[in-house]
């Protein structure tokens, strides 16, 4: 693998990525800083979330940017507000020893009369969500005439989001001769309508999917009742007591539910969605970032900019219909070399899904058992012992207290005392749901549609099905790359092979 030295970037760059420790590039990194340093050329680069995309683009833009032309040359669009701070946060870091660049983040929920009056002074780089863009375009604060470089992160959840008009109408106020850099997780027929109308002949870099699910993560599912699903979340939880994760749902709403009856219950617990108001959702992420808060509680979209390099667990209280998400999810743990779990809760006859994820990004599932009551208080119990033992009372209990105390305790057996502690602490426990969560694993329901009506496994049962788990030995996916071929979106450059400084050869046009 090469070092971030050997592609080409300048000395001010390379200077604050040893200080953040960085030595070695990413496989997106490797590939795409080299092409759009040396070259002048449209790319689409296609890689999973947590694979250092916006190093990959952010780091050649900051070399290409003139400080001395007074004029937005860069501009990145991002869907969400927390990307868009995110990518901002990172490009004000790698460009620490780069004085005369400027670098200005434009979002919805934030006061955009304060937006305007930044925007009076020259920013280089502005990293937009759309629809805040667009207000500022028409209030003629932000002009675009002189850009060079168009960078669409996250494309794929931009368009998913029904931005497509958005995209037209800020592309319709750039120059035809800039450069366009398009990264996404995955292809769809709406990016490629896009590629074909706005790049021209771009080179493709393509990390595989089944290099990108990092080798960090184990992968466990779950089978739940999906009324126990809350419950066995809860003893997941309990039975981590130094957890940090992240709950992804389906909806704003189940969302707010979950996080809701987890305050109930004492934990340490809020919700991420889109209908919190942009302070609402700085003080979430600032409490989540400073360990105030142990789980969070997020939709797919609300997540896209969390950037929390130590989350032990991500739970997917449902999974998502496009498996590509699974990735996108489960990368927000082990990052930074630290291992993490993913986990998700099925119903007993959705073992299909899960073997569908296992073929396409080859990775291998292994089932988790829901804990018991008795494991959770045994570790309760044992963590609060440690804590009073551990605790420090020195000049901290008044010695009249102390003396009351011991007054009322006077009479009572050691063994008498530690029970009726140890009883109000078990009361805290969920005791009355002691029951097994844990599915029956069914063979029948739920099959891939070849597979319906095929020995009666559809979702009425039947027996002898292959829709479920029984007699299935979990592990070992499928190694076979399932990514699909190249659709031919333009020149190819696969992680496979290491760029060796050659210009891009024009293969195909649109």
């Amino acid at each position: 693998m090469l070092t971030f030295k050997q592609l080409g970037l300048s000395e001010e760059i390379l200077k604050s990525l040893r200080e953040l420790g960085f030595e070695k590039p990413t496989e997106i990194q490797e590939q795409a800083i080299p092409v759009l340093i040396e070259e002048e050329t449209d790319m689409i680069g296609l890689a999973q979330t947590g694979t250092g995309k916006t190093a990959a683009f952010g780091l050649p833009l900051l070399d290409k940017i003139d400080p001395s032309h007074q004029a937005t040359q860069g501009l990145i669009l991002a869907p969400t507000r927390e990307l868009g701070k995110q990518i901002a946060e990172q490009l004000e870091i790698f460009s620490k020893f780069q004085k005369d660049i400027s670098v200005l983040p434009v979002y919805g929920g934030a006061a955009i009369i304060n937006q305007i009056k930044a925007l009076r002074r020259t920013q280089h780089i502005i990293i937009a969500t759309p629809g805040r863009l667009i207000d500022l375009i028409k209030r003629k604060a932000v002009k675009l005439g002189e850009l060079k470089y168009l960078i669409l992160d996250e494309a794929d959840e931009m368009l998913n989001m029904g931005f497509k008009e958005d995209l037209d109408t800020i592309l319709s106020y750039t120059p035809e001769d800039k450069r366009t850099w398009l990264f996404s997780a995955t292809m769809p027929s709406f990016i490629k309508k896009i590629v074909q109308k706005y790049m021209e002949d771009p080179v493709e870099i393509r990390i595989n999917p089944s290099n990108e699910v990092n080798k960090n993560i184990e992968h466990l599912f779950a089978a739940i009742r999906p009324r126990d699903k809350f419950e066995a979340l809860t003893r997941f939880i309990d039975i981590n007591p130094e957890i940090r994760g992240v709950v992804f749902c389906r909806t704003k709403r189940e969302t707010q539910d979950i996080a809701e009856r987890l305050l109930k219950r004492n934990y340490r617990a809020d919700a991420l969605h889109g209908d919190l108001s942009q302070a609402q959702r700085d003080r979430v992420m600032k409490r989540f970032k400073k360990n105030d808060l142990k789980v969070l509680i997020a939709t797919d979209v609300a997540a896209r900019g969390i950037d929390v390099n130590d989350l032990t667990h991500v739970f997917h209280f449902s999974l998502p219909d496009d498996n590509s998400y699974y990735t996108h999810r489960s990368g927000r743990t082990a990052r930074a070399g630290k291992k993490g779990k993913s986990i998700a809760f099925i119903a007993g006859n959705e073992g299909y899904r899960i073997r569908r994820i296992e073929k396409q990004l080859s990775i291998s599932f292994k089932k988790a058992e829901v804990p018991e009551v008795e494991q959770i208080a045994k570790v309760r119990i044992n963590n609060w012992c440690t804590g009073i033992l551990e605790k420090k009372t020195k000049g901290k209990v008044p010695k009249p207290l102390f003396d009351m105390a011991v007054t009322l305790f006077d009479g009572i057996s050691k063994d008498e005392l530690i029970a009726k502690i140890l009883s109000d602490e078990l009361d805290k426990i969920n005791l009355g749901a002691n029951k097994d969560l844990n599915e029956e694993e069914s063979s029948g329901g739920g099959g891939d549609r070849d597979r319906r009506g095929r020995g009666g496994s559809g979702r009425r049962g039947g027996s002898g099905g292959r829709g479920g788990f029984k007699k299935r030995k979990w592990g070992g996916g499928d190694k076979k790359d399932r990514s699909g071929g190249s659709g031919g979106y333009g020149k190819k450059r696969s992680a496979s092979s290491s760029y060796k400084g050659k210009k891009a050869t024009k293969k195909k046009r649109f």
